[in-house]
């Protein structure tokens, strides 16, 4: 396989998988190969965690951390250039040049499939440093590698970037508390936060929402919602269209918040969601932000 048969095989996958990337709408045109060499590797990883893309035996926890300990060497080749597995050449060959030609440390990759890796095994979180310490590794390395791509390498835009990311999963986190809960008994309100408002583990399971846990999520939509405001100047620190592009996620996120809020904090019974008609006055909000 070329070099060009990889990247061309990677914008495939990006363009017609389920999920989109999650900051490259409006990436230029130079850039969008590289991106989707990332977004193949981080795609790959997380399927080969959550369904066990391509294994033999899909539901072994062993085999898929396995497979994923693999990905690892195999970036590590690809950015030091050395030979790769015949079957995973169309995605390292492309993920190997955008590292080597942006200076990009190959541990951001790491850290995202350390994150894809702790999905496998863990079910709850002790606290709040935990959640966080997940963020660091599952959400973080998306911006900073969106910011070196576009030649951004300072820690101020970094430290903006990551609070904007850690605040978008965790505004995920609280929009499908029951979600996670009914696919895989999987809770990320902090096990001492629940234990502080009195809220039981398994009340996230019931029918309705309790009090004591309506203020338990209360209390962490205002907890993301401050790392929101923390980020929330980096739009103006970028260039178009990365500042539209951030400034959009900026407020697609606060909008999640927002829902949650208007649900009285209920995400037990029905999932907030960002309709059409939402997304438009996003992006006009965007558009013109004054």
């Amino acid at each position: 396989m070329t070099l060009a048969e990889s990247y061309a095989r990677c914008e495939t996958l990006a363009r017609t998988h389920y999920e989109n990337f999650p900051v490259a709408r409006l990436i230029p045109r130079h850039l969008r190969p590289h991106v989707a060499a990332i977004y193949a590797f981080a795609r790959t990883a997380d399927d080969i965690a959550d369904e066990g893309y391509g294994l033999p035996d899909a539901q072994s926890i062993p085999a898929r951390l396995e497979a994923l300990r693999t990905m690892d060497e195999q970036c590590l080749a690809a950015h030091a250039g050395k030979p790769l597995a015949e079957d995973t050449a169309w995605i390292f060959l492309a993920l190997g040049d955008t590292l080597r030609q942006f200076e990009i440390d190959p541990q951001l990759c790491l850290d995202l499939t350390s994150a894809f890796a702790q999905d496998v095994t863990k079910r709850r979180y002790a606290n709040f440093d935990e959640v966080l310490d997940y963020c660091r590794r599952s959400a973080n390395p998306v911006g900073r590698l969106v910011l070196l791509l576009h030649g951004y390498k300072d820690a101020e835009r970094f430290a903006m970037s990551d609070a904007i990311c850690t605040a978008l999963q965790l505004a995920n986190f609280w929009q499908d508390v029951a979600v996670d809960w009914k696919k895989d008994q999987r809770v990320y309100l902090p096990l001492d936060d629940l234990a502080r408002f009195g809220a039981p583990v398994e009340s996230i399971g019931s029918t309705e929402v309790t009090p004591a846990l309506r203020e338990c999520i209360k209390f962490n939509v205002e907890r993301a919602q401050g790392l929101f405001d923390k980020g929330r100047p980096l739009p103006g620190k970028l260039s178009f269209p990365l500042s539209l592009e951030i400034r959009i996620t900026w407020l697609g996120g606060a909008a999640i918040l927002q829902k949650i809020r208007e649900q009285n904090y209920d995400t037990v019974r029905a999932r907030p969601k960002i309709g059409k008609c939402d997304k438009l006055r996003l992006f006009l909000r965007a558009m013109f932000p004054l």
